[in-house]
């Protein structure tokens, strides 16, 4: 199933309304859909790079709309059905301090999952059920969002086909390497 849904979302790189179908992948991708906008919007520069940036754009902007969906479905899932299972088991405490914990590091997890191969719409949703500051978390989400798709669009674009490899095997690896070496720096930081 999941290689149908990757053929079917790269063969609407082709299609006459490729940008609207990328949007409608990118905002879906950050709450729900299993597969990453990369699939359409890689083939999308390739054919046409002068649209890389504006491409890299609606991927964006699509996407970071999609995470606020996936921020609504964790806040608006747990208050109506979490919520009331962990108090009812006496769990309620426990959920208080996961929430605080993750509230800590939540700018970071949004982050790391907006640019790594981690499930985005994974942290997205817990950032609703935990009620991450919205503010932080939109900042976040466009920050990761952004330096994910316009790294890629700008590579495809100086580039052009040869990178694409690159792009579909290691660049999540390579960004992924970035975010620890980034968060290790910062945790070092105060023992220097």
């Amino acid at each position: 199933m999941i290689r149908r849904l990757y053929d079917w979302t790269l063969a609407l790189a082709a299609h006459p309304r490729a940008l609207l179908a990328l949007a409608a992948i990118s905002f879906v991708e950050s709450s729900v859909f299993p597969i990453p906008p990369d699939v359409l919007m890689i083939p999308m520069i390739i054919a046409r790079p002068s649209r890389a940036f504006l491409i890299a754009a609606v991927c964006t902007a699509a996407s970071v709309a999609g995470a606020l969906l996936g921020y609504v479905i964790g806040w608006g899932f747990f208050e109506a059905v979490g919520a009331p299972v962990l108090e009812f088991y006496g769990k309620g405490d426990d959920m208080a301090a996961f929430n605080a914990r993750f509230n800590e590091w939540g700018a970071w997890a949004v982050l790391i999952a907006g640019v790594t191969p981690f499930p985005f719409k994974v942290i997205t949703i817990m950032s609703g059920v935990t009620g991450l500051s919205l503010p932080v978390f939109i900042v976040a989400s466009i920050a990761a969002r952004g330096l994910r798709f316009f790294v890629v669009a700008g590579l495809l674009w100086k580039f052009g086909p040869p990178i694409r490899d690159f792009i579909e095997r290691r660049l999540g690896l390579m960004f992924t390497l970035f975010m620890v070496l980034l968060v290790g720096a910062f945790a070092l930081i105060p023992h220097i």
